[in-house]
């Protein structure tokens, strides 16, 4: 098949939806489909730029003012560039992964061409509010604007999916009233696998103590909710001999290195910053387990890499995240906010059970295996088109978008 795949976020951009785009499309061209990404440009000037296999067409974009480490697409002739595309390409599928100003794009004129539509669910407001500086008592109203929006766009669509079941849940809790399926993000269980007997060199190798390590991989946000971590901290220190290693940058770090020098701890909590992809599996193994606090998890990619490395992981009650941790058997959940009770689960998983907690991470990581999901979409994509296109192409009059509006054929035939 060609695909065509639109989204507002992808590598360099640092964030798990730009992550698994990447793997999507770098996995269907392994698998040989013809795959083509509509992005925003890392420079600003547009052009085209190959990923391996994957063909990408930057457009050309702006600095996000409120994210400096992130560009968007300049929506003056987006949509045309887009059309030009579809036109150009003819491809079997197109699949959002947003509903913003490319992936919005990518929805319209796949429906005004009458090619099947396909959009995969990232967003949350809560990850939104502290870039856009969205005052607190305002946050209720944008989000129920925000989620509006989304659902709007989402109802253009062919077929809906979202990485979890919570997730689904949720956009239906927010309006969307069509089926939704629920497709795991999928994690690479090659790349991140147990290895124990080099915990200490990968201390080493960037530059920690050798003493028990709790970890956490991504952005440095207020979403996140990392300053939980460290007010844990100086509690566990009572008893064990616990670090904290935070892999990622983000607005909050010179928050969070202050509030650890006020609480005694700075010697305890390291920032790693950056970690380029290719050493980010080392800060797994370099941990004995992995902690997140975040409230705005639609899946959490580095939950799976932590949990596919075979670490126990401590984990907010929230959103998606019960849906990674089996309280009890490979880790523990506490109520967000509750820094005494996070400490308590910190120190239940250092007392005891690791290698089992371990093993039971890595075994539920199992059933979240890319190449699974990777089919799953190929399924997707081939029982979205028979909704639309015969043997022969376009089916004159059953091109019509969910509302019932018709799409403006093709001016030529889409390839078998």
């Amino acid at each position: 098949m060609r695909i065509l795949i639109g989204t507002d976020t992808y590598p360099p951009d640092v964030n798990g939806a730009g992550y698994f785009t990447h793997r999507l499309a770098t996995g269907l061209a392994e698998r040989g489909h013809d795959v083509h990404v509509v992005c925003a440009s890392e420079e600003g000037a547009p052009g085209i730029a190959y990923d391996g296999e994957v063909t990408l067409h930057r457009l050309r974009s702006a600095s996000v003012l409120v994210h400096p480490t992130m560009r968007t697409a300049v929506p003056l002739g987006v949509a045309g560039h887009v059309a030009r595309l579809m036109d150009r390409l003819a491809p079997h599928v197109v699949h959002a992964q947003s509903h913003f100003t490319m992936s919005r794009a990518t929805v319209r004129q796949g429906r005004i061409s009458g090619t099947p539509v396909v959009l995969t669910n990232h967003f949350m407001p809560d990850n939104l509010f502290a870039h856009a500086h969205i005052p607190e008592r305002l946050q209720g109203l944008a989000g129920r604007l925000a989620w509006q929006d989304m659902v709007r766009v989402a109802n253009e669509a062919d077929y809906v999916t979202t990485p979890t079941r919570r997730a689904a849940e949720l956009l239906a809790q927010k309006g969307y009233e069509r089926p939704v399926e629920a497709v795991s993000c999928g994690i690479d269980l090659e790349r991140f696998h147990p290895r124990p007997a080099e915990r200490t060199a990968a201390r080493t190798g960037f530059g920690l103590p050798d003493r028990e390590t709790m970890a956490f991989v991504g952005r440095l946000d207020e979403e996140k909710r990392i300053d939980e971590l460290i007010r844990a901290l100086p509690l566990v220190h009572e008893e064990r001999d616990l670090q904290l290693v935070l892999a990622g940058t983000g607005q909050r770090e010179r928050e969070l290195r202050e509030l650890a020098a006020g609480l005694g701890v700075a010697d305890r909590v390291h920032f790693l910053g950056f970690v380029p992809d290719e050493e980010l599996p080392r800060v797994y193994v370099a941990a004995d387990l992995f902690a997140i606090g975040s409230i705005a998890e639609l899946q959490s990619i580095a939950t799976l890499e932590a949990m596919s490395t075979g670490l126990p992981v401590v984990a907010a009650d929230a959103l998606a995240l019960p849906h990674l941790v089996d309280h009890g058997r490979n880790g523990y959940l506490y109520r967000p906010g509750d820094v005494a009770g996070l400490a308590d689960r910190l120190l239940a998983v250092l007392r005891s059970g690791r290698e089992a907690m371990g093993a039971a991470s890595r075994e539920i990581a199992l059933t979240h295996d890319h190449r699974r999901s990777l089919a799953r979409f190929e399924e997707i994509y081939t029982q979205v088109r028979p909704t639309l296109y015969g043997p022969r192409g376009l089916v004159p009059g059953r091109a019509a978008s969910p509302a019932g509006r018709p799409a403006r054929p093709r001016r030529h035939p889409v390839p078998a």
